[in-house]
């Protein structure tokens, strides 16, 4: 499995997204610091949690030149249902076949009730405008993990 550490260079990626049309994050190089957070399906408790602690400091992170990006393999349906849901206030990107997140090494082997499966691991980047990464957080505390972000860029 890919693991993924800051200095690295961070994988290019273009994903359909809720806001319409496509993001890459070449659209961001030189402009802005991108916070690209992996979670496993919508409207779940910790998925819900993680999305509108960013959604909560979303104002603060824009602020610091920083755009947050939710990334699922959940279809843009389910991600429009989710942000009205929520009111959340920033993009969230369909990796249906999972190809981003398997180069980030946030798809991989997981374990519920004894029973092993593949699915997507909750784990953020914070990319550079320079397109490095400057931090991973491979284990992440959904509920206060836009704190802890705003937080490390302040």
């Amino acid at each position: 499995m890919v693991n993924l550490q800051p200095g690295d260079k961070a994988p290019a990626f273009t994903l359909p997204s809720s806001s319409g049309g496509t993001i890459s994050l070449k659209d961001f190089a030189g402009k802005k610091r991108v916070v690209l957070y992996f979670y496993p399906k919508d409207n779940t408790s910790g998925c819900t949690k993680e999305a509108c602690s960013f959604r909560d400091y979303s104002a603060k992170l824009a602020a610091k030149d920083t755009m947050v990006l939710g990334v699922s393999a959940d279809s843009l349906e389910s991600h429009e249902k989710f942000i009205k849901k929520y009111n959340l206030n920033f993009p969230l990107l369909s990796d249906v076949d999972h190809k981003v997140a398997e180069a980030y090494g946030a798809w991989g082997e997981k374990s519920m009730y004894g029973k092993k499966y593949f699915g997507m691991i909750r784990k953020t980047f914070i990319i550079g405008k320079n397109g490095k990464l400057e931090q991973v957080f491979h284990k992440v505390k959904a509920e206060e993990h836009g704190k802890e972000v705003l937080d490390l860029l302040s």
